[in-house]
């Protein structure tokens, strides 16, 4: 999602793509935010300029690498480019157009405002379509290079986390997911756009059609126990995979790790703070504290700040009727209690361990006629395998470490900020 790739007039890649983790767009989220004004920007597109998003990323190369901006003749998201190349056709699915900032959410419509406003030409941008929607076919140079027969249908799809929401199961209100990857996303689906007028949440079309979601995200969810693995932490043995032997240690330390803290911001943070300047922190630590209580403070500092996103949900009265736990922090049977304990929630392990690539599997075989609807679809292949639940004991004592969580930012961010 959010990446930017560039084509020029011979269909030729003018540079590298700018991917969805590349912040350097900051200078210009500021002068789009200042140019439109905050309030009126989530108007149109329902969302707050973020480094993260597409526009921007448009708006730097135009800035810095003007040359190259001459050479643009389309543009397009990376697995927008992928098709393109397995069909010829330009197209994109609303779901992923919304991370643009480019997208009228509210009406699944290019924005023609901020088209203007960008001085962005609408013909740059690919064909929008339903996530369901059969947007092309295998050309014969797509066929050549993949094997597929030429004319097979390519349906629009989704970005990654609509498509692991379907995946998921996550298709009618009151039903959210907590994923953790390399960020951390919860999500809910929602049957019309549910705004933050903070712009703390994403707002974006659902991958079903007349439907709509919000997902807070956090940067650096899997990325802190990867990161805390690959510079302190330990290599394989006797085969055993060393993230296991790091959640091994973490599970001997009590809830609550004595006190010690962990904000998760390698990467800045974007819910609930939309900052880029945000860094991590490792709080309150004393010579008692082992090894084993920095790995679970990693754990369940991840969990607190996808912890917010529900805190903002609350905000919004938008109701919470179950939560499936999603990502490779959902392999992990103690980062499973852990949020189970965090949300004050009993959560759901779903049998189908790779929700995106399920979920874009369904989206194809509802796009191909094989079910008439996503709904159905998920009714018929989204199966609940393992719930776990949350210790009231335990909830107690982390809605107390949260209280304490809340307060690390505010209480260290002017050190960052420049």
């Amino acid at each position: 999602m959010h990446g930017a790739v560039m084509l020029d007039e011979k269909d030729g890649v003018v540079r590298p793509a700018l991917i969805w983790c590349d912040v350097r767009t900051e200078k210009q989220c500021r002068s789009l935010t200042e140019r439109v004004g905050a309030e009126r920007l989530i108007q149109l597109t329902s969302n707050p300029a973020l480094a993260n998003f597409t526009v921007t990323k448009f708006l730097w190369v135009r800035e810095n690498e003007p040359e190259q901006w001459n050479r643009v003749r389309a543009v397009m998201l990376p697995k927008d480019y992928v098709r393109f190349r397995l069909t010829g056709e330009r197209a994109i699915d609303v779901a992923d157009a919304s991370g643009t900032l480019l997208l009228d959410v509210a009406h699944r419509r290019w924005s023609r405002e901020m088209l203007e406003i960008a001085e962005l030409p609408e013909r740059l941008l690919p064909r929008l379509c339903e996530s369901t929607e059969v947007c092309g076919r295998v050309s014969a140079e797509g066929a050549a290079a993949t094997g597929l027969n030429v004319g097979t249908a390519a349906v629009a799809g989704a970005g990654d986390q609509s498509a692991n929401a379907v995946g998921m199961g996550i298709v009618t209100p009151g039903a959210v997911s907590a994923t953790i990857g390399t960020s951390g996303v919860v999500f809910a689906a929602t049957d019309q756009p549910a705004m933050d007028p903070k712009g703390r949440l994403h707002t974006f079309c659902h991958a079903i059609p007349g439907r709509w979601h919000v997902m807070g995200v956090t940067q650096s969810a899997g990325l802190s126990l990867r990161w805390f693995r690959d510079n302190f932490g330990t290599v394989f043995q006797n085969g055993r995979d060393p993230y296991e032997q790091l959640t091994a240690e973490a599970a001997k330390v009590s809830p609550g790790c004595d006190g010690l803290l962990w904000t998760p911001y390698l990467m800045g943070e974007r819910t609930p703070h939309l900052d880029p300047t945000a860094r991590a922190a490792l709080v309150g630590l004393t010579a008692s504290h082992t090894r084993g209580h920095m790995i679970r403070a990693i754990l369940e500092g991840v969990a607190f700040s996808l912890r917010d996103t529900f805190s903002i949900f609350e905000e919004m009265k938008l109701p919470v009727r179950n939560v499936r736990l999603g990502g490779g922090g959902a392999r992990s049977a103690l980062w499973q209690q852990i949020q189970a304990d965090v949300y004050g929630r009993d959560v759901e392990i779903v049998e189908a361990e790779e929700g995106a690539a399920y979920g874009a599997a369904i989206l194809a075989g509802v796009g191909a006629s094989v079910w008439p609807s996503v709904d159905d679809a998920v009714s018929s292949l989204v199966r609940v395998a393992k719930k776990v639940s949350s210790r009231p004991d335990v909830v107690a004592l982390m809605d107390d470490q949260y209280s304490s969580y809340r307060r690390v930012y505010s209480a260290t961010r002017t050190i960052f900020q420049h």
